[in-house]
């Protein structure tokens, strides 16, 4: 089962241990190999399955986990995931890996992977300003935008800034943001950045240059705004990961690593599949200029995900 396995078992022993907590002592090492490959097999399915629908919107990002190598060195792996909106509204959890190195040779892999296991339709790709994987997006998503995350984007702004300044940039920012259209943003964007050319020139500058990167979003349909401005709806389902991690602290390797957030994405892409839409479909359906697809049980507003 794998309530069984993935609470506490990322390896053999590990799983051993849990059955015996629970009562069930006797259970040999062959029984617990199988529990795992089992496991390991409904994983990479679930990894590798077919994608059927069109995703206008695609959310990465990437969490840090200890790991031991081949050596035994214990060191900090990159644990990728990749989500999506369904242009029928649903959430749904497309892509996980493992990386040691988050460059762009292994985002362009990743990418691909993703596009080569059926439709995409991906309109607009929300990440974070990592160099390889911005290069990635623009040749594996031809003609696709793409959204630099506007809270790690204020996490970087605000390290430009002296702590005694950081209250009233953020202030600032969030006036920015609370202009109705993407005309008055950046006409607001542009004055902060005039305002702050001699006090704050490297702020001044980054406010600058990053203008189309964080204003990308607005040139969609104004109640995804909130959702398509950053990679919070990962985030959210990060720390859903992280809370089950930290049981574990070391992982013995990238396979055990994989089994337990694989089950951990299955069970939670199980449940958005019978929750309420994440976004309503008319409204997705006005990023696509070719006909949209007849739905049953239209929901017109946009609902938080359900992470539990």
């Amino acid at each position: 089962m794998i309530a069984e396995t993935y609470v506490k078992g990322v390896s053999t022993r590990k799983v051993k241990n849990l059955v015996v907590a629970l009562g069930l002592e006797g259970i040999s090492e062959s029984e617990v190999s199988r529990m795992c490959s089992r496991l390991d097999a409904q994983v990479e399915a679930f990894r590798g399955r077919p994608l059927l629908r069109r995703y206008p919107y695609l959310w990465l990002d990437a969490t840090y986990e200890k790991v031991r190598d081949d050596s035994g060195r214990v060191v900090f792996m990159a644990l990728v995931v990749a989500y999506r909106v369904a242009e029928t509204g649903e959430p749904e959890v497309l892509g996980l890996e493992v990386c040691r190195n988050e460059d762009y040779a292994f985002w362009k892999g990743f990418l691909a992977g993703l596009v080569s296991r059926g439709p995409s339709g991906v309109a607009l790709v929300i990440s974070d300003a990592h160099q390889g994987l911005r290069r990635a997006i623009d040749e594996v998503f031809l003609g696709a935008s793409w959204q630099r995350c506007r809270v790690h984007f204020l996490r970087n702004l605000l390290a430009l800034v002296p702590k005694d300044g950081q209250g009233m940039v953020l202030a600032a920012m969030r006036l920015v943001f609370q202009q109705p259209d993407k005309a008055g943003v950046s006409e607001e964007l542009r004055a902060l950045a005039d305002r702050l050319s001699d006090r704050l020139p490297r702020v001044s500058a980054a406010l600058l240059a990053a203008e189309e990167e964080i204003l990308a979003h607005m040139e969609f349909p104004s109640e995804h705004w909130r959702q398509i401005s950053s990679t919070n709806p990962l985030e959210r389902l990060n720390k859903e990961i992280n809370r089950r991690t930290r049981v574990v602290g070391i992982f013995p390797d990238e396979k055990s690593l994989i089994r337990l957030i694989g089950a951990v994405l299955c069970e939670q892409n199980d449940e958005w599949m019978v929750a309420r839409r994440y976004m309503s479909w008319h409204s997705l359906a006005r990023i696509y200029q070719a006909g949209t697809p007849e739905i049953e049980g239209e929901v017109t507003h946009a609902v938080a995900i359900p992470v539990h």
